[in-house]
């Protein structure tokens, strides 16, 4: 069975990453989200274990202590973990597994999985940065005001990523991460794994 490959995929908070990313799961087989852990608490129609293993403060530290981690972070006062062994065990399937974490995230995992692809999402403008997520109407303007400071700062990472897709128009943004997958499906590396009997039947009948 063919190894699945890693990707990280970080964007500043409205940039449209999950949008994107949950589009790209219904046009991609054999390509799943890695559930993160979290303390923070619920959106409305999130799911404990679809969206996030929603967690407290004290679980989250002691998984934290128990190595459990294949990158964490804080943000915006909460903490966010993804499980090391879930997503290896989803790659040992041959499925594709996305990481949709920060940049201080990548970094960890880019230390212990240096083969992961990363693509970082950006705003067309600052301005449309701030309209979304006005238009998501979840935050007081306090706290849009801090999201848009953060994403300035998170923003300036954007070189430490191998792509990078601009969701100005979200069709457009759409086909341009479809493509980086596509691509990546079809190297030489990858097809020798996933069609060796194909090629070992058709370099036999020519010979």
């Amino acid at each position: 069975m063919s190894q699945g490959q890693l990707y990280i995929v970080a964007a500043p908070s409205g940039a449209g990453k999950t949008s994107l990313v949950a589009a790209l799961l219904r046009h991609l087989h054999q390509l799943e989200v890695s559930v993160s852990h979290t303390t923070r608490a619920p959106r409305p129609g999130e799911v404990d274990g679809v969206n996030y293993h929603f967690t407290t403060p004290a679980a989250f530290q002691q998984l934290i202590a128990e190595d459990v981690f294949f990158e964490w972070a804080e943000v915006f006062g909460n903490f966010y973990g993804t499980s090391q062994q879930s997503v290896e065990a989803r790659l040992a399937a041959g499925v594709d597994v996305i990481l949709e974490i920060d940049w201080q995230g990548a970094q960890q995992v880019r230390q212990k999985m240096p083969q992961a692809l990363s693509i970082f999402i950006l705003p067309p403008s600052l301005e449309a940065l701030q309209q979304r997520l006005t238009q998501r109407g979840q935050d007081s303007a306090e706290v849009i005001a801090g999201r848009m400071a953060q994403a300035q700062s998170e923003m300036s990472h954007w070189a430490e990523f191998d792509y990078l897709v601009i969701n100005d128009d979200f069709d457009q943004a759409l086909a341009d991460l479809s493509a980086i997958f596509q691509a990546q499906r079809l190297t030489r590396e990858r097809q020798a794994r996933v069609q060796q009997a194909r090629l070992t039947n058709l370099l036999a009948s020519a010979s």
